[in-house]
């Protein structure tokens, strides 16, 4: 658990690492220890209900909060490992509050953060500022995949979020290649 004596721990984590399509989209939190927000846990173990409804509280109740990404030409370009990195970097550099620790859901740190900083295997489910990170930024992804849904409505976004789904997979086949699919992604790749 986290040393108690710092004031501003921020957790990072990302969404998107899987998907096919769209962007990695990261968040970093600074949670107010006076005002604990019950129910906050790994985002993938929460229905989007209530990831939803906790979103809501953690913006109006953390210290700091921030939300940055990568676009596919970034994942493409350096891979969905380093994208993801760097997203967290950008969420945490740009929180409003400078953290004294950063906290980072999994076994590798972003270069280049201002602060010290330590991994944590499985953070989002122990470290309450990891999983409001996660929170927020698979509530950040999942309604830029409904965003392009309206655009590309073919691919079912809506439905599976850019997974490589069965269903995704037939309709990536059907319709081809969109522009916001990762060419780097083998599913994708093939088709090219």
């Amino acid at each position: 658990m986290t040393d108690t004596s710092l004031i501003y721990v921020c957790g990072a984590d990302e969404a998107g690492r899987g998907p096919i399509a769209g962007p990695v989209v990261a968040a970093a939190v600074i949670l107010d220890p006076k005002r604990p927000i019950d129910g906050i846990n790994d985002s993938k173990k929460l229905s989007e209900k209530k990831r939803n409804a906790l979103s809501l509280l953690i913006k109006e109740n953390a210290l700091a909060w921030a939300i940055a990404q990568c676009d596919v030409d970034e994942i493409d370009n350096l891979n969905i490992l380093q994208a993801s990195l760097l997203a967290m970097q950008r969420a945490i550099e740009s929180l409003s509050v400078k953290p004294e620790l950063a906290l980072i859901d999994g076994n590798k740190l972003p270069k280049g953060l201002s602060m010290p900083a330590r991994a944590v295997i499985g953070g989002d489910a122990i470290e309450p500022a990891i999983g409001a990170a996660s929170i927020l930024a698979k509530v950040e992804r999942d309604r830029q995949m409904l965003a392009w849904h309206t655009e590309y409505p073919q691919y079912e976004f809506d439905r599976h979020k850019a997974y490589p789904t069965p269903r995704h997979l037939e309709l990536l086949r059907e319709h081809g290649v969109s522009p916001v699919h990762r060419r780097s992604f083998r599913p994708v790749r093939e088709l090219l």
